[in-house]
């Protein structure tokens, strides 16, 4: 008798894919769950140290000078060692990292497990896009590229619940006394449970078959890819499919990136400038410092926690919907809708904090104002989870061809964490001085976004990798 038909094959066969490709992603809910459990306990780090706005936008946003590091080194390193085993290395870092962010004894030492921490998903933040890229069938690849996105919202929400839970636990302040540590602290500490979880994953899930055909163990890739595909796909013609492509170039490296004008090849100018202008809206200042900002405007600690929480909610049903769309729809347009939406709803926030005013030393919003930025706030979210947030990370995964795959996209990804650095490290002091005109900035990149995909970005839906060129 013959196996299960072709149709339930390869429905169990998407099933295993996407445990997988789940799995390679949770170095995005490291990413996710690193970026707002600072929200929580920015405050705090600032009470306890008693620092200015300048240095503590400088320990904040350091983290992600260390985030640019791992991911520029992390492609090479995952072209030698291979993708899983590089992910165990980046596991393993970011767990000694949180244990020595719960326990500093000076801002400075603060600093450094931040920058380790950083580094460590830097290293994440390139290797969950390229696996997924490498183990999902083009029909479904952009769906499961964007769980990198969909475990970065998701380690947001779970880190903002957390950092909640403590505050509530705490008495409604972070800097009180919880077992002999302050309730900030057990909030950093608390990273230590995504990193050993995503050890173990990184530790079951199995190679990417192009690492281990490149790599010369390709029973081993047969193995994978009939794991992947089914019994149904020739897997000889599939090996060689990747061999050929492999035999035209040779292992990565920077200076394969040099082209003929501007110093690097003009797709991998694409692939930085989207990392860039995903950042230069701003979006991480809100999950940064969005407990800090509605607390600026009269609101309690705690609530401004729940509204960071309910943001992050807001932040999953958008990238729901891109997961939705993104393989029906195409990349470019849920890029050019989010670009819109995104520069009106700055714009109104922008307009909304002009009417802030300083009373008895506490800024205030009118309530029109007060409502009004609170929506454009969560609108901005809507529009960037929707189409920005995950389209740039399945881009990036998918868009460069194969012979430079790996560098380009380092590169691409530690432009993103420096263009992150500098709207996190400027935040603070641009908010002191005039926060209308911040957010302004912020629209203006959004206008400018889609433009920018208008005119250069390419749409990528249903093709294969190999086609990449």
């Amino acid at each position: 008798m013959g196996g299960p038909p072709v149709a339930a094959q390869r429905q169990e066969r998407l099933g295993y894919v996407t445990f997988i490709a789940a799995a390679g992603a949770i170095g995005g809910f490291l990413f996710g769950y690193d970026s707002a459990v600072i929200n929580g306990a920015v405050v705090g780090i600032q009470r306890y140290f008693n620092v200015g706005p300048f240095t503590i936008g400088l320990v904040v946003a350091i983290a992600l000078l260390g985030s640019a590091v791992g991911a520029w080194f992390a492609g090479s390193l995952a072209d030698r060692w291979g993708r899983t085993k590089t992910m165990r290395l980046a596991a393993g870092i970011f767990a000694v990292s949180s244990v020595g962010q719960a326990l500093p004894f000076a801002i400075w030492d603060l600093a450094f497990w931040r920058v380790l921490a950083g580094a460590a998903i830097g290293m994440a933040s390139v290797l969950g896009p390229a696996y997924i890229a490498e183990v999902a069938p083009p029909a479904y690849r952009g769906r499961l590229g964007s769980f990198q996105q969909l475990a970065i919202v998701l380690g947001i929400a779970v880190s903002q619940l957390v950092n909640l839970a403590i505050n509530l636990w705490a008495g409604g302040e972070v800097n009180n006394d919880l077992g002999g540590l302050q309730a900030w602290q057990w909030m950093l500490g608390a990273c230590l449970v995504p990193a050993l979880i995503f050890l173990v994953f990184a530790s079951v899930i199995p190679e990417s078959p192009r690492y281990l055909v490149s790599a010369g163990r390709e029973r081993q890739a047969r193995e994978v890819l009939r794991d992947i595909e089914g019994d149904h796909v020739d897997l000889d013609e599939r090996v060689a499919e990747i061999r050929s492509v492999l035999l035209t170039r040779r292992r990565p490296r920077l200076g394969d990136l040099r082209g003929p004008r501007f110093g690097l090849l003009p797709i991998v100018w694409v692939g930085i400038i989207l990392s860039v202008f995903q950042q230069f809206v701003g979006i991480n200042v809100i999950f940064y410092y969005s407990s800090v900002l509605w607390q600026s405007v009269g609101i309690t600690q705690s609530d401004s926690l729940l509204i960071s929480f309910s943001s992050s909610i807001i932040n999953i049903v958008g990238t729901f919907i891109a997961m939705a769309l993104v393989d029906t729809v195409g990349r470019r347009p849920l890029l050019l809708v989010g670009s819109a939406g995104m520069a009106i709803a700055l714009a109104v926030a922008s307009w909304s904090f002009s009417y802030s005013r300083s009373i008895d030393g506490i800024v205030q919003l009118p309530a029109t104002q007060g409502a009004a930025a609170l929506i454009a706030a969560n609108a901005f979210v809507l529009f960037f989870a929707l189409s920005w947030g995950v389209i740039v990370w399945v881009l990036l995964g998918e868009m460069f061809p194969g012979r430079i795959r790996a560098a380009a996209l380092s590169v691409a990804a530690a432009a993103q964490w420096l263009a992150n650095w500098a709207v996190t490290v400027t935040f603070p002091s641009l908010s002191n001085w005039n926060l209308a005109l911040t957010y302004l900035f912020y629209a203006v990149f959004a206008a400018l976004s889609y433009l920018f995909v208008v005119f250069i970005v390419k749409e990528t839906k249903g093709r294969k990798l190999e086609e990449m060129g």
